[in-house]
């Protein structure tokens, strides 16, 4: 069961890349959710999804400190949904309920900043990457997911002219 949960659902087991696959397949689900089931339901799954993360990876990784295999992926889930959130969080805010905008170019942005910010780790994602402990495997993509979704909230403000 732990090995379903990390590589989730064993899509971290496809290569080349299992953290981008991650992250891809993390975007297409959420997509779902977000369109069939609203805001509420992504972000009660994100926070699921999350600590489903913290106590799978410390299941899977005891007795191997240090380690962050490839194919555990639900870091990568976990990251991009947090990532996502911001964009459909901040329409959700200002009332804008054009679907079909936000799904494009907000969630293509988020994914692309998750993925730079997850391979680049500057600062707080690189210091929590260094984790000698499971939760670092988790930290270090939800830190690039925060970093991600901010990063996509002001490109999309920037591009429409609301931050300028």
């Amino acid at each position: 069961m732990t090995r379903f949960i990390t590589t989730f659902a064993y899509v971290g087991l496809l290569r080349p890349a299992p953290g981008t696959w991650g992250s891809a397949v993390a975007v297409v689900l959420a997509i779902g959710i977000d369109y069939l089931l609203g805001f509420w339901v992504l972000a009660a799954a994100t926070l699921a999804i999350t600590l489903l993360g913290f106590w799978a990876c410390a299941q899977a990784l005891r007795g191997r400190p240090g380690e962050d295999p490839a194919e555990i992926v639900i870091d990568e889930v976990a990251g991009q949904w947090l990532a996502l959130l911001f964009p459909a969080a901040a329409f959700w805010w200002m009332g804008l309920h054009d679907w079909a905008w936000r799904a494009y170019p907000g969630w293509v942005a988020a994914f692309l900043f998750f993925r730079l910010f997850d391979i680049w780790k500057p600062w707080v994602i690189g210091r929590a990457d260094r984790r000698q402990d499971p939760a670092g495997v988790m930290l270090d993509d939800l830190w690039a997911g925060v970093f991600a979704g901010v990063a996509t909230v002001v490109a999309a403000g920037v591009s429409h002219g609301l931050l300028l």
